[in-house]
């Protein structure tokens, strides 16, 4: 009898120490199956024999997936931007996401996102997925990333999305794609992050370590606007990169169908965090003011530069600084 397994995600993804946590299937019998209709999410059942939903069929033929379709675990902000890149640079294609619960399966329909909550007993396969969930809600994050690349068929890209966490440095010192990450068992926190990248380089997919994620109203900027004193030294560096530009970076590693790499996403203008929040107070472009950060002793950050990256995949940011950002809105 085949047993079945079951894949939960949440779909707000934390990427980075810069960014504080309150703002952040084997082989298929036919190479290609029919779309999801975008009336109803769907629950998958995928068995030996067919690939046919839990609930009632929407469709009178079987669902298809296509060679430029796309998985996306954690359609949150990062994954459904990622939704929109792809579409756009794969007319026609079908992009599915799976997600913990189907409190957004609704908004994710009317962005053509083929939503579903379970897989089970997953023999079918997807070109190209990406994984964008964070580890919060699950006690075993590598085991669900191993879910994830089980889903693979290695045809495109897999690509994992991760933290600048694990570089071993708080000196305020430089870091770049291939610098030394944290030891196993120095840190639970990071050791999360480390495993799961393993699973992802074992399967031959890509691990995509990003610095803080912004926008105009999520990051480290609008967390400490929000608290206006903050006990952490102001000299620390941050790292940064905006949601959208986070997102490009994702489908141009998926697009260039890399193995087994690591890769780097920030803007490369790395700041202090005193710097980032004067050049929001200066902006005008905020309602409220920053007031002060009061620590002195807490750890400093670092320095973090994706030169190789950017070579590699012949990608540039939209945003190139926090500042320029700040100028566009």
């Amino acid at each position: 009898m085949a047993t079945t397994f079951c894949l939960t995600i949440n779909t707000r993804k934390f990427h980075s120490g810069n960014t504080p946590a309150s703002t952040q299937f084997s082989h298929s019998l036919s190479p290609k199956f029919t779309s999801f209709p975008l009336s109803k999410p769907t629950h998958l059942r995928v068995s030996q024999d067919a690939f046919s939903p839990t609930q009632q069929s929407h469709s009178s033929s079987d669902p298809v997936v296509g060679k430029q379709d796309l998985l996306i675990v954690g359609p949150g902000v990062l994954g459904r931007l990622v939704a929109l890149n792809w579409r756009l640079e794969n007319p026609g294609c079908q992009v599915y996401g799976q997600t913990m619960t189907s409190d957004h399966h609704s908004d994710l329909i009317q962005m053509g996102i083929n939503p579903s909550l379970n897989w089970t007993e997953a023999t079918h396969k997807f070109p190209n997925v990406i994984y964008c969930a964070p580890p919060s809600r699950t006690p075993d994050y590598a085991g669900n990333v191993r879910l994830a690349a089980l889903s693979w068929n290695r045809e495109g890209s897999f690509v994992f999305t991760s933290s600048s966490a694990p570089y071993d440095c708080n000196d305020n010192g430089s870091c770049n794609e291939d610098s030394p990450v944290v030891p196993i068992g120095r840190s639970p926190r990071v050791d999360v992050l480390l495993k799961a990248e393993n699973v992802v380089l074992e399967y031959g997919g890509c691990v995509l370590r990003l610095a803080g994620l912004y926008k105009s109203d999520r990051g480290a900027h609008n967390y400490y606007l929000e608290k206006g004193i903050v006990d952490s030294r102001p000299d620390h560096i941050l790292n940064l990169i905006h949601y959208e530009d986070a997102a490009s970076l994702a489908v141009a590693i998926l697009k260039k169908k890399p193995r087994g790499k690591i890769f780097l996403g920030c803007d490369n203008h790395p700041l202090s965090r005193q710097e980032m929040m004067d050049l929001v107070n200066t902006s005008g472009k905020f309602s409220k003011k920053f007031d002060k950060f009061t620590g002195t002793n807490d750890p400093l950050g670092k320095r973090l530069n994706n030169t190789r990256t950017r070579d590699e995949v012949g990608w540039e940011p939209k945003y190139s600084s926090f500042a320029h950002f700040l100028e566009t809105i």
